[in-house]
């Protein structure tokens, strides 16, 4: 059996799985692999030369009739024949058994030395052959050079490897600057708007309260009150998730039951869905209990409520649920709602930090878009996730996965749990 060379480009459409390899350049001008393999082959004067890397698909072949590869396979297994050295020649206890498995693998050859890559001299990341048809050994000396040069191969990876992870670190960085500038311009442009109106019809009531009836003061007044509120609301929420950004939420995870948080969402929104003629319905079982912080979970059931009774139709008809039901390891909360729904385009938009201007409720309500940002990060650092389900004029369904309670530890009673949110 002899292996099948490749030329690279169009019949190594893996390359982009090959990673220290493309650290080395091997599909550049400056192929250190291909510079490597010459220059090692030069120093002993064999014909051929591999060099592999582990969990990568290709094998690197370099001879005189230029440099190809090969595919990998998953038996080869050649750093378990070292054994912990770094080199492995005629005087190693396992190089007739070495030299027998790369014949089986396709390799042919009389004489073979291996080299195992290692990172800090413990790490095996691969393995450099060198091999020909001759009979007279390798030279020692010649040996200790390409070892040599074989160390400073591994130098180079690092080097590079760590290059690779700081400029992917200095883009990420620079992205989520970039986002988080764009996104403060939004929000000064937001918070400047109502103060506009709060400064106009300030303005008004000092100034012209003798040319105004009762019903343009209240109309005032009534002006004054919502956008000051729906300001207020704006402030709070950003103010949260700038601390959830800068960590300075407290993550405190406890096993409890989950019926807690909705109970407390339900006292709380029941009131609000009464007065928008909605029925809020909590189906929550009883002994369905979450591993996860009950603040950061409560605050998430109570915006995710809340934004539901905002959209869901006032003519009686509407309805909130809230329930829960176990899968695997985790806990799957949906709050579902009959109400206004949302386009894809909308759902994509959902959780970004981007969307400041949110669409009116059924009632005419205001909100900021901070609010499914913060139950997504909220969400993030309870290790669950978050997802949506929605049709324009259909309702939405919110659905919110929690880890399971890890163990039978007493949960909190419900006058706690009360306090720990208060």
């Amino acid at each position: 059996m002899k292996i099948k060379l490749l030329e690279i480009g169009s019949a190594t459409e893996q390359l982009s799985a090959c990673k220290l390899s493309l650290l080395l350049g091997v599909f550049t001008s400056n192929n250190r692999v291909e510079g490597f393999l010459k220059f090692a082959r030069g120093i002993l004067q064999a014909n051929r030369g591999i060099l592999c890397f582990h969990h990568e698909p290709y094998i690197w072949y370099s001879s005189t009739e230029g440099f190809k590869a090969f595919q990998a396979k998953k038996e080869a297994n050649l750093a378990s024949f070292f054994e912990g050295d770094t080199i492995l020649t005629t005087p190693h206890k396992n190089y007739a058994a070495f030299s027998q498995h790369i014949d089986d693998l396709g390799v042919e050859h009389q004489r073979i030395v291996g080299f195992d890559l290692k990172i800090n001299h413990t790490e095996s990341i691969g393995q450099v052959i060198l091999f020909d048809e001759q009979n007279e050994p390798f030279d020692q000396k010649n040996l200790e050079l390409v070892h040599e040069f074989a160390m400073s191969l591994i130098n180079i990876i690092e080097l590079r490897s760590d290059y690779a992870e700081l400029k992917e670190l200095y883009e990420q960085q620079s992205a989520l600057n970039f986002s988080k500038t764009k996104f403060f311009q939004i929000i000064a442009h937001d918070l400047r708007a109502p103060f506009h109106g709060l400064i106009g019809f300030s303005e008004v009531l000092a100034q012209e309260r003798d040319t105004l009836d009762e019903s343009n003061i209240q109309s005032i007044a009534d002006y004054l009150l919502d956008t000051s509120q729906s300001t207020y609301n704006l402030l709070e929420s950003l103010l949260n998730w700038a601390m959830a950004e800068g960590g300075r939420f407290v993550y405190h995870p406890i096993n409890f039951n989950l019926k807690q948080s909705s109970k407390i969402v339900f006292d709380v929104l029941n009131g609000l869905a009464m007065n928008k003629d909605i029925q809020l319905i909590d189906r929550v079982p009883d002994d369905l209990k979450v591993y996860a912080d009950i603040n950061m979970v409560t605050s998430v059931l109570q915006n995710l409520v809340s934004n539901a009774l905002k959209f869901t139709h006032m003519d009686g008809t509407g309805k909130v649920t809230i329930s829960a039901e176990q899968s695997a390891d985790f806990v799957d909360i949906y709050i579902q709602d009959t109400g206004l729904g949302m386009t894809a385009s909308q759902i994509d938009e959902l959780f970004s930090p981007r969307l400041t201007i949110s669409f009116k409720g059924t009632a005419g309500e205001k909100g900021t878009g901070l609010g499914l940002v913060l139950c997504k990060r909220f969400v993030d650092l309870n290790q669950g996730t978050i997802s949506v389900q929605s049709k324009e004029g259909a309702g939405t369904t919110f659905k919110v996965s929690l880890p399971i309670a890890s163990n039978t530890h007493q949960a909190l009673m419900l006058d706690e749990a009360k306090q720990a949110i208060s």
